[in-house]
């Protein structure tokens, strides 16, 4: 049943996604900054206490809720599974996105493909060329791709409806109060960012390997090992990485931003960002989802005529 409650909530996903406001996770983050203004005394075990508190809850409700439901109606049980990751996936507005900076791109509209950059990273992009805006473009893409699609299918299918909602609040937790500076608040934010990444070592190369297989295998895995731990995040350097030298293409580089050039190390191999990299970017992700359900579909027929 796991793989037809992806296909369903990733259907849902594609042909009706759900509107910014309906989603749970900015009420979460409101309670976030409420546990840490509680909470946040410096200390690791003060951040521990704080984490547990936010995920551990609602991601035991989700099991809870999936079990009880399960053994009322089978059916009942996959309906709840289908809604928590129609909750946490989001992938749609991703591939929109991308899409429209792409078209405005190869219209020659520059300043309009600048303000839609804008908009999806939140970030002063007037400065950027037409490569940076679609360098960024591929990079937020295959960042969102992971973030918001493979590492939840992948909690998923290990620990079912409750996993993907875990991974999904640590992952925002992580991101939140992992940025907190260390010198003013202590040990608090890095508990969750260690949480994090305990939990991401895996997906993260599982990804990684997706993106290999369904584009240029070498280039991938030579861009992973030998790129990847000079990005600033080296969790993302290997989505990153692997992802360009599967396209064949360059990313990273210093860019124009804010406060002047923000400086970042090459990454990938072959040709200068595009839009049509960008329309690449969006292709390879679609193939490494078929290639995870095709997988998954094979388990789930495995697991059938076994039983």
């Amino acid at each position: 049943m796991s793989f037809l409650a992806l296909l369903a909530a990733l259907l849902l996903d594609y042909f009706q996604p759900l509107p910014s406001h309906f989603r749970a996770f900015p009420r979460f983050s409101r309670y976030a900054r409420y546990l840490e203004r509680q909470f946040n005394a410096g200390e690791h075990w003060h951040g521990l206490l704080a984490w547990l508190l936010a995920v551990v809850p609602p991601a035991l409700l989700a099991t809870l809720g999936y079990l009880f439901l399960s053994q009322l109606n089978v059916l009942l049980g996959w309906l709840w599974s289908v809604a928590v990751l129609y909750l946490v996936m989001g992938f749609r507005y991703l591939g929109v996105n991308a899409a429209s900076i792409a078209s405005a791109l190869r219209g020659q509209e520059l300043d309009e493909a600048r303000r839609q950059l804008g908009q999806w990273l939140g970030r002063d992009s007037a400065a950027l060329s037409a490569g940076e805006v679609a360098k960024l473009g591929i990079e937020e893409m295959l960042r969102g791709a992971y973030q918001h699609l493979f590492g939840v299918i992948i909690w998923f299918a290990l620990f079912g409806p409750g996993g993907a909602l875990l991974y999904r609040l640590s992952q925002i937790l992580g991101l939140k109060w992992g940025e907190l500076d260390e010198r003013e608040f202590g040990d608090f934010g890095m508990v969750a960012a260690r949480i994090f990444a305990w939990m991401e070592w895996i997906p993260l190369r599982i990804t990684a390997i997706s993106f290999a297989i369904v584009g240029d295998f070498e280039d991938a895995m030579y861009c992973w090992r030998s790129q990847a731990e000079q990005w600033a995040q080296r969790g993302m350097g290997i989505i990153l990485a692997s992802g360009a030298g599967a396209m064949g293409v360059k990313l990273g580089d210093p860019i124009p931003g804010r406060d002047g050039i923000e400086h970042r190390p090459e990454l990938g191999l072959g040709d200068e960002a595009d839009a049509d990299y960008l329309d690449s970017a969006v292709s390879m992700v679609w193939r490494a989802l078929v290639l995870w359900l095709v997988l998954l579909l094979l388990l789930t027929l495995a697991r059938w005529t076994g039983a």
